[in-house]
């Protein structure tokens, strides 16, 4: 987030990062509960035991002997993904859309062989994309088809929507569009494009790049200040029971919705960003501290969906 001065950051209700990790992070975050989130194959057993969708598992490579069966599995898949479990950032996931004869085809259209995608499979299992460098499992999941509603926004790369849940309440949502400055992936820090979302129904608030305001995808044109996400109040549930699966007071729900499948979860993350903030033009602050004041927390997942549905339209 570009420089703003303290009183600017009060008027806005920002959350900076100090306040962000100690007040937020540290309070409400049981460290049991970070290998839930830090760990994407227990994410999605986790969520499975709430009903939250994520994209099909096709395979667990957990040893190096069992590469050879994704030789074997391969040559039946069409599209699909690699991640490492323990990956974070997005390092270490490969993208395969199509296959063509002996030749596999990434996201940004080279051609890799089946020998490649199991050096990759190799190294994800020595550690080389996980947290600290321990030794790693990897996951093979069914490609996302992301909905054409969004997929034509974001250059290559699959759109996707944070929302961040505070003690199971959806408080702040944002669209992430890939561009051209990203390398196809909806990482803000690396150029994507923030469209932030009214949290009641879905609607594009506001839209930033490189933390400066826009109006246009930077390589599509199109617009982006009529944007619509189908599905939202699912949405919504989806990311409110996630606080159910892991117990975490403070995090962020990474959501896709899929062509077939709908809204798929994608990941977990403790320690969200504060670009949400810049992308909505306004503060986490006030919807954070207004349900810090509930006298009585809405126990289901629905009541707390409704409460910010109803309160934080225009906060």
């Amino acid at each position: 987030m570009s420089w703003i001065s303290p009183f600017a950051m009060n008027r806005m209700g920002l959350l900076n990062m100090n306040k962000r990790n100690v007040d937020y992070i540290s309070r409400y975050n049981e460290r049991s509960s970070y290998p839930l989130v830090d760990n994407k194959l227990k994410t999605k057993l986790v969520a499975a035991e709430y009903e939250v969708k994520t994209p099909r598992l096709l395979q667990v490579v957990r040893q190096q002997h069992e590469i050879s069966h994704f030789r074997e599995r391969a040559d039946a898949l069409g599209g699909f993904a690699i991640k490492p479990a323990k990956g974070s950032g997005g390092k270490g996931i490969l993208v395969i859309i199509r296959r063509e004869g002996d030749h596999y085809i990434k996201a940004s259209g080279a051609a890799v062989t089946v020998a490649a995608l199991e050096r990759h499979l190799s190294n994800i299992l020595a550690g080389l994309y996980s947290l600290g460098g321990a030794p790693d499992v990897a996951i093979v999941e069914n490609l996302v088809e992301s909905s054409p509603s969004l997929a034509k926004y974001s250059f290559q790369g699959v759109p996707d929507i944070r929302i961040v849940v505070f003690q199971g309440y959806p408080v702040m949502a944002m669209l992430r569009l890939a561009t051209k400055a990203s390398d196809g992936k909806a990482n803000l820090h690396q150029g994507a494009v923030g469209v932030g979302l009214n949290i009641a129904n879905g609607r594009s608030l506001n839209s930033v790049q490189f933390n400066r305001p826009i109006t246009l995808h930077p390589d599509t044109g199109l617009s982006l200040e009529n944007i619509v996400i189908e599905n939202w109040e699912h949405m919504l549930h989806m990311a409110a029971h996630c606080y159910e699966a892991t117990g975490l007071g403070y995090m962020g729900v990474d959501l896709v919705l899929d062509a077939q499948e709908g809204p798929l979860l994608l990941e977990l993350n403790a320690r969200p960003g504060l670009a949400i903030q810049m992308a909505n033009g306004r503060g986490l602050l006030p919807r954070l501290r207004a349900v810090e004041a509930l006298k009585r927390p809405h126990f289901r997942p629905e009541k707390r969906v409704q409460f910010v549905i109803k309160e934080f339209k225009d906060l």
